[in-house]
């Protein structure tokens, strides 16, 4: 498991217990994170292994997820479950991700300097090998996938319109939800 899933020690853990059980429910785990000082919270992203995932899910999820975590239990304090969707400009945690989203805006930071600076902004051209390719205005560079520190996707009106059509095509939005999405936005470009 690589450290874009789970980076801190008690977050590896978590999801070395975790992800056998959202696996076994057709699901796979995006990233997970235990966040909070006082009062915590465990984030679990999950999606199916094509994209998406329902509300429902995600209460089949934290059901099944909450039961094992009750008899591992990981964590010493108390905590309040959260599992939910990577969401539009998802954390892009699994090398397939930088593949899966190819021609949109993201950000990446890296653990090291490279050629002076540890975040780069461009639009992802996929991946090679274990480098991920990413176009920044002075040209397509790979940076090793064990480099990263953080990748998320940018949130822009063709991401948007990427990921309604998706789900439009799934079944998840129908034909005059998707026209009336797409209309609203086309009115924000004009003004």
């Amino acid at each position: 498991m690589n450290d874009l899933i789970a980076k801190a020690s008690l977050d590896r853990r978590i999801a070395e217990i975790v992800t056998p059980v959202v696996e076994d429910l057709g699901f796979e785990v995006v990233r997970v994170r235990l966040m909070g000082g006082k009062s915590k919270t465990l984030q679990i992203m999950a999606e199916r292994p094509d994209g998406g995932i329902e509300v429902d899910d995600c209460a089949a999820i934290s059901t099944a997820v909450s039961a094992t975590l009750d008899v591992e239990d990981p964590i010493e304090d108390q905590y309040t479950l959260e599992v939910s969707s990577p969401g539009i400009d998802r954390p892009l945690t699994r090398l397939k991700d930088f593949d899966a989203w190819e021609g949109h805006a993201a950000k990446l930071e890296t653990d090291e300097m490279i050629d002076g600076r540890r975040r780069f902004k461009g639009l992802l051209e996929g991946t090679e090998g274990d480098e991920v390719l990413i176009a920044i205005p002075e040209g397509t560079i790979g940076l090793k996938f064990e480099w990263l520190t953080d990748a998320k996707l940018v949130l822009t009106d063709e991401l948007i319109r990427d990921v309604l059509r998706a789900r439009k095509d799934a079944g998840a939005v129908d034909e005059a939800q998707f026209d009336e999405i797409q209309t609203l936005m086309d009115g924000d470009e004009e003004t």
